[in-house]
């Protein structure tokens, strides 16, 4: 009995997190930063919490869910121009995403050796920054290799043009991104795994 009310706690606690991100992908600010053309994202934060919290697993199945509305998103309400060319391939709008949970996760149970109540604020820190950067690196690895192979309609933009441009994008988004992520993680994160625990 006491099996079968942890695994629906689980199961609401997940849905939980489901249920932010989606919220997190429609209303602005949530989950977007604008600035200037691009936007700064934060929903990696909540699938990183969703990670350390609940597993790899869970983590993974949030991510997703970030991606696939992310996917969805980038025909219907793109977060920037660019993503209207890139984005609406789900190799790098889902997959990426996606793996922000489970990496992240499964770097935090190997820092914690898998005594996740028991973490440090450093060990968090450390998870959310992996999980921004995943994101970060995958998405523009993924542009750019696209783009190397004639999939992303950027006829006009040399490569030699690309890389600069990609980096600038790191700049502006990757390095706040990370910066929130050590920041939010650890704060949000470390008072929940107590409360899970219990």
């Amino acid at each position: 009995m006491t099996n079968h009310r942890s695994r629906a706690y689980r199961i609401s606690i997940l849905a939980l997190f489901i249920a932010i991100v989606a919220i997190q992908n429609v209303i602005p600010f949530l989950g977007y930063i604008p600035i200037g053309p691009f936007s700064i994202a934060i929903i990696q934060v909540t699938v990183v919490i969703a990670a350390v919290t609940l597993g790899p697993r869970d983590g993974m199945i949030v991510g997703l869910t970030w991606g696939l509305i992310n996917w969805v998103r980038a025909f219907a309400w793109p977060t920037s121009p660019l993503a209207v060319y890139v984005l609406v391939n789900p190799l790098v709008s889902v997959v990426p995403r996606a793996l922000v949970g489970l990496i992240s996760g499964w770097l935090f149970l190997r820092l914690v050796r898998g005594d996740r109540h028991q973490a440090k604020l450093w060990q968090l820190a450390i998870a959310g920054l992996s999980g921004a950067l995943v994101n970060t690196i995958l998405v523009l690895g993924l542009m750019w290799v696209m783009y190397l192979f004639g999939l992303v309609p950027l006829a006009k933009m040399h490569i030699d043009a690309l890389m600069p441009f990609l980096l600038g994008i790191m700049a502006t988004n990757g390095i706040p991104e990370a910066i929130l992520s050590m920041i939010v993680v650890p704060a949000v994160a470390k008072p929940l795994l107590r409360i899970i625990g219990k």
